[in-house]
């Protein structure tokens, strides 16, 4: 059995359409109603009022009392008469009233009813699909313009969100492969020594020890992207400092130059995830560079924000290719380039803590080759406590 598709609406939209319908109905109808009979009061306030002053009579009346009382009667029935007569009017067009109101209801809700038909067809399988609704700028085609935009958002987080799974079953699958060959290989090995077993655990501990740190930036991915618990101040200029010295036997083994112009830049936020993104920075610059190349971390304030920026050498990056680089698993080398625990998400990490804390990311290719990279967060200016006058 099929689960429900989470993208459909629920069948008894058709229904909420008749009731919107009825209830638009309802009002004009209502409306015409009120403002009718009101008239009609008016109309009989005012005729009640005006009395003849003069009377033709044919023929002789017996006294003027008689008269008198002849005309009020021929009057009250004059009123009688116009007030049934308008009664009856008022009831037809009241009738009319809800014929045209339940038209033009069903007018003005038609483009509503093309709209729910088209997004119920819309599933997780044909988010591709569009309203595209022509015509006037009114609120209907501000309405579907709006739709149309949500589900292109949505159509990208479900694309992003399949292309992770996959890429993370993919990350996951190949280390438990090579683990499952290397001892199925050892055990079947008749002739297999000591050594050999030895040598099999070191290389098994490795993968372990590299699908641990897999999952370990899967968690800090995940964590990120749900946003901050809590805000507490911190420093860039510190945590480059930590960064820089935490990378400092790679950049040595590779030949790295590391140059640094820190100064203090305070921020407020996670500072766990504020010195993961600033090590991810310093980490990424250092492995894909180029033997005797060189990296540069600098931390200011500008324009009343904290700045880290780390530029580095490196290969040369295509400018379409910059912004893929924080898509999670996406490596320079390609797949391919999988190698000394680095799975491609170093980036994405250092994107989704820039974004929980509210920070602005700015990455380009350089002409000769390597990246620069600018992250700047909102200020957390320490609040400055007077000195005491000496007593």
């Amino acid at each position: 059995m099929r689960p429900p598709d989470p993208l459909r609406p629920p069948v008894s939209s058709q229904l909420s359409f008749r009731t919107v319908r009825i209830r638009l109905t309802a009002m004009y109808s209502g409306l015409f109603t009120i403002c009718g009979t009101a008239l009609l009061a008016i109309v009989y306030w005012l005729t009640g009022r005006a009395r003849p002053g003069v009377v033709i009579v044919d023929r002789p009346w017996p006294a003027p009392q008689m008269a008198r009382a002849a005309m009020d009667q021929a009057h009250r029935q004059e009123m009688q008469q116009l007030l049934t007569r308008s009664a009856i009017a008022l009831a037809i067009m009241i009738v009319v009233s809800i014929v045209l109101g339940w038209l033009v209801a069903g007018r003005v809700l038609r483009p509503l009813r093309t709209m729910t038909a088209t997004i119920q067809q819309i599933s997780a399988r044909n988010v591709h699909e569009r309203l595209a609704v022509t015509g006037p700028r009114d609120e209907m085609k501000d309405l579907a313009d709006t739709v149309d935009g949500l589900l292109g958002r949505l159509e990208i987080a479900l694309n992003t969100h399949k292309r992770f799974v996959a890429n993370a079953a993919h990350e996951l699958r190949t280390p438990l492969t090579l683990e499952r060959a290397l001892l199925e290989e050892t055990l079947t090995d008749r002739e297999a020594t000591l050594e050999s077993y030895q040598a099999t655990s070191e290389r098994v501990l490795a993968i372990s020890k590299d699908q641990a740190r897999l999952l370990e930036a899967l968690l800090t991915l995940s964590s990120s992207e749900r946003g901050l618990d809590r805000r507490e101040p911190f420093d860039l200029a510190e945590l480059a400092r930590e960064a820089i010295e935490s990378a400092g036997l790679e950049a040595d083994a590779r030949g790295v130059r590391v140059t640094r112009r820190i100064a203090p830049a305070p921020s407020a936020g996670d500072p766990a995830l504020a010195a993961r993104l600033v090590a991810n920075l310093v980490d990424n610059a250092v492995h894909h560079n180029v033997p005797d190349g060189h990296v540069e971390v600098v931390t200011e304030m500008k324009a009343g924000r904290a700045f880290v920026t780390v530029v580095n050498s490196g290969p040369v990056i295509s400018p379409e290719r910059v912004g893929r680089l924080f898509e999670p698993f996406e490596r320079l080398g390609g797949r391919s380039a999988h190698d000394d625990g680095h799975h491609g998400l170093g980036l994405s990490i250092v994107r989704a803590i820039a974004t929980a804390h509210g920070a602005g990311i700015a990455a380009h290719a350089l002409p000769g080759g390597g990246l620069a990279i600018e992250i700047s967060f909102p200020a957390h200016l320490r609040p400055q406590v007077p000195e005491r006058a000496p007593v």
